[in-house]
């Protein structure tokens, strides 16, 4: 019997353990995460509105691990030892035979001040703290930006300050209190949204102008303060800010001899292998893959390596080389709390549909739709 460890319980996490039982009905699989618990984070946008709540947001697992025979250690991992044959936790060693490492990504908090600044996928405590934040204040300014990692391009994930934003901005005409407002737009990129494609851009600048959302653009930012955002080019009045900040790996990596890109996450080829280890595969946001700079670090991407990781280790522990590769494909909509820009690219183009009410409607129930297999 083959035993299969996974580190982690988001997107590529629970796609591996889908795509394992599915070819391996005896496969003995282990995962590993701090909760048995699903953070869908797609939804973490319509906190501040209300429109979405804990229960949308944070799915139990307990279900799901038992239809899939899953043994679920409740832990952080701290290290590998053997070759990645046995993972490291506060509260044991457990062996595998293959291990697929999909614990996602940690934040760069090296900006002065950036403990001034909310992070909005840091999770639902995150949101809800957005949520209070503006339901307290009475008129302000609100800043709403993000980074890269400069050694690692596709590390960032700015897809949801855009759904912040023009979602903020939403609530605040719905609420009747626009007007008591000034929302900025902030990143040291010239052409925010770039990797979305041109026209992306170009539709999501337009959005701005259009909700009188004053940018600021390519200007590195310097740090933040209570009551300030300041970059290179100048500063501007902040009463709240929302900041994403590049990513990197995490933190357990340095215990570990796996190799590591420049910009920190695990260095993999086109089958999810961890490069220079045996049967040590990645997914997600843990991983730099070998693409195209514009290829995102969102859960759909997650979930087409997990699929490939998960086919590869069970070919391995079956006596085959790897052969499944991922699809590199962006897909996303740009909610805006009541209407949405459907966006999607890959190797042979894309295609954008502009702010409509079905896209909007779309994103609720794919979310609804997804959810459904693992509750």
């Amino acid at each position: 019997m083959h035993k299969i460890t996974i580190i982690g319980s988001g997107f590529a996490g629970l796609t591996a353990v889908r795509t394992i039982r599915k070819q391996d009905k005896t496969a003995e699989i282990t995962l590993i995460s701090p909760k048995a618990e699903l953070v869908y984070m797609p939804s973490l946008i319509w906190i501040p509105s209300g429109a979405a709540s804990k229960k949308d947001i944070v799915i139990p697992l307990d279900n799901f691990f038992k239809r899939m025979k899953v043994q679920h250690i409740a832990s952080e991992v701290t290290g590998l030892e053997n070759q990645g044959r046995s993972v490291i936790t506060p509260i044991g060693t457990y062996a595998n035979d293959a291990l697929i490492i999909a614990s996602g990504g940690r934040f760069i908090k090296k900006l002065p001040g950036i403990e001034h600044a909310i992070t909005p996928c840091e999770g639902l405590s995150a949101a809800e703290q957005i949520r209070d934040r503006v339901k307290a204040m009475t008129s302000g300014s609100i800043a709403v930006g993000f980074s890269g990692n400069p050694k690692e391009p596709s590390a960032m994930r700015g897809g949801p300050m855009f759904e912040f934003l023009f979602g903020l901005d939403t609530q605040l005409r719905a609420e009747g209190r626009r007007d008591q407002f000034n929302l900025n737009f902030f990143t040291p990129a010239a052409k925010p949204g770039a990797r979305l494609g041109e026209k992306a851009v170009d539709g999501l600048l337009s959005e701005m102008k259009k909700r009188n959302i004053t940018t600021h653009l390519g200007q590195k930012m310097k740090e933040f303060t209570t009551d300030k955002v300041v970059t290179e080019g100048g500063e501007f009045a902040a009463d709240l800010i929302l900041f994403m900040p590049g990513m990197t790996g995490n933190t357990w990596f340095d215990s570990t001899d796996l190799t590591r890109s420049e910009g920190g996450l695990l260095k993999a080829n086109k089958f999810c292998e961890v490069e220079n280890t045996n049967k040590v595969f990645v997914a997600g946001d843990s991983g730099s893959f070998p693409g195209p700079d514009w290829m995102p670090k969102q859960a759909h991407m997650a979930d087409l390596q997990a699929a490939a990781a998960a086919k590869n280790a069970l070919d391995n522990l079956n006596g085959e080389a790897s052969s499944h590769t991922f699809k590199v494909e962006l897909m996303c909509i740009v909610d805006s709390n009541n209407k949405g820009m459907y966006v999607s690219r890959n190797l042979k183009g894309g295609l954008i549909l502009p702010n409509l009410r079905l896209m909007h409607i779309a994103k609720k129930v794919f979310g609804w739709w997804y959810l459904r297999q693992y509750q």
